[in-house]
């Protein structure tokens, strides 16, 4: 019993320590936020290359050996749905601890669920091989879920909500490149270990070496290693400050479970605007993803190849997509994240109806609407986060993220899959795609009451009326 409280201790995060000399802190200051960046972009990043994806490759291998694909299926949901319930319950818990050893304790976890599936003949399992594959399918999912929020934790200490709009969508860059080299290196892993085995090997392998490298890059606040505030820093008030000559006094209380989630959470209207309007967000991207090879296969006559390049191409859209939303959010609405988002849902539904209405056969025309929505959809999907971040005080963040995630992942995502499919099934895909546009309207609709807020006019306001016994000043 002493073993473990003594392993979990590491997971305490960490105490300010003296100050460091003032000629040496902006040196030092860039150079722990380029080696942060880099950590929490290449942990968030790999953590995509060992989600349910490499599953679905092997579900055809699986299919061989007798398993159903009503039961492998069943298996999928497992990592949805625990990876909602963990970016919301760890993440209140990432928002106390320190987030170099949870983000490596989630990528670990993940890496050895995903290794297992690889590892196992389900052969000899019989009829308990879908329960055991459905539990470390959760287990995967849980430890995915364990990595965002510690990285938003890390954002918030090291950046001012000025700078976030670039350097956070900077950063999710890093997951659309994580799920597209996926496929790629779970083929190379095929073909090099000789069996079905390699699609989980390789990728594992990778996420395990870039593991060690995230926990060593990634700090937790500024002051944990002898520098003042991100809000001391930006303003160059640090200098003035005769008292941290001595040992800092700029400690940022921790809060308990309860004070998040009671003073920080629920009681914050725009977490829940922005909670309702990720789960109509969510079913347009997943709504759209999820079901691109059916429809292009079964209405516009594409062959795999094509189906693959369409998947690539809406995965690739939200590339630049993401740094120009961030970046618009941050020149023209003053780091007001709302309004962009609204803007693109309402050009999105444009995008969704040029999807369906294009008559057969227009193939550029059909690539050319995937890549519209995954442009348009994943600005929306970036700027959601960023926006849960800049609404909530800093050490309440990753449990602000991991609700808008929640309502994301088992409302939109859920629904895009299972209410979705059979929609189509039994009302056709025109159906389907009135949900889709549906989808798009009822998520500017929970978004138009809070256009204004966010931006750093409101976090100041907001910290000013709070009494300084609930919330710790941030500029002190």
């Amino acid at each position: 019993m002493l073993f473990f409280r003594r392993l979990f201790k590491i997971f305490n995060p960490p105490l300010p320590i003296s100050q460091l000399p003032l000629e040496v802190i902006d040196k030092e200051y860039k150079k722990h936020r380029r080696m942060i960046f880099s950590g929490i972009f290449v942990g968030y990043g790999v953590s995509y290359l060992i989600r349910s994806g490499l599953f679905s490759l092997a579900m055809p291998h699986l299919i061989k050996q007798g398993f159903s694909k009503g039961q492998l299926g069943l298996v999928l949901t497992a990592f949805s749905v625990a990876y909602a319930f963990s970016k919301f319950l760890m993440g209140n818990v990432s928002d106390r601890s320190n987030p170099k050893y949870f983000l490596g304790a989630g990528l670990i976890i993940a890496v050895l669920a995903t290794f297992a599936f690889g590892f196992t003949d389900w052969a000899l399992y019989g009829t308990s091989a879908i329960t055991i594959m459905f539990v470390l399918m959760f287990i995967s999912g849980w430890g995915g879920g364990m990595c965002y929020p510690p990285c938003v934790r890390v954002l918030s200490h090291w950046y001012t909500t000025k700078e976030r709009g670039l350097v956070m969508s900077a950063w999710n860059i890093a997951h659309n490149l994580g799920a597209c080299l996926a496929a790629p290196l779970a083929i190379l892993g095929l073909s090099f270990f000789g069996g079905w085995q390699g699609i989980f090997y390789l990728p594992t392998m990778i996420v395990a070496v870039f593991t060690v490298f995230t926990i060593i890059a990634v700090r937790d606040t500024p002051q944990s290693v002898g520098l003042p505030s991100i809000e001391d820093y930006h303003s160059k008030s640090y200098i003035k400050k005769e008292a941290l000559k001595i040992a800092t006094k700029e400690i940022e209380e921790e809060l308990t479970a309860r004070e998040i989630f009671f003073k920080h959470i629920f009681n914050n209207r725009a977490v829940w605007f922005l909670s309702i309007a990720n789960i109509f967000v969510y079913f347009v991207r997943f709504g759209v993803y999820s079901w691109v090879p059916t429809y292009l296969s079964e209405v516009r006559g594409y062959n795999f190849k094509g189906q693959g390049l369409a998947m690539f191409l809406f995965e690739a859209a939200g590339i630049p997509a993401m740094m120009l939303c961030g970046y618009v959010s941050d020149k023209f609405f003053r780091n007001r994240r709302t309004p962009v988002i609204v803007i693109s849902m309402a050009l999105c539904t444009f995008a969704v109806l040029l999807y369906w209405l294009n008559p057969v056969g227009n193939h550029i025309v059909d690539n050319i609407a995937v890549i519209a929505i995954g442009f348009l959809i994943y600005g929306p999907v970036v700027l959601i986060g960023m926006q849960a971040v800049d609404v909530v005080y800093k050490k309440a963040v990753g449990t602000s993220c991991g609700l808008t995630a929640f309502f994301g992942y088992m409302g939109g995502t859920v629904c895009a899959s299972a209410l979705m499919g059979y929609v189509v099934q039994y009302f056709g895909w025109d159906a389907g795609f009135i949900m889709l546009i549906a989808a798009c309207i009822l998520a500017v609709v929970f978004l138009i009451p809070i256009w204004n807020v966010g931006g750093e006019d409101y976090v100041t306001h907001r910290h000013h009326k709070t009494p300084p016994t609930e919330i710790p000043s941030q500029t002190e």
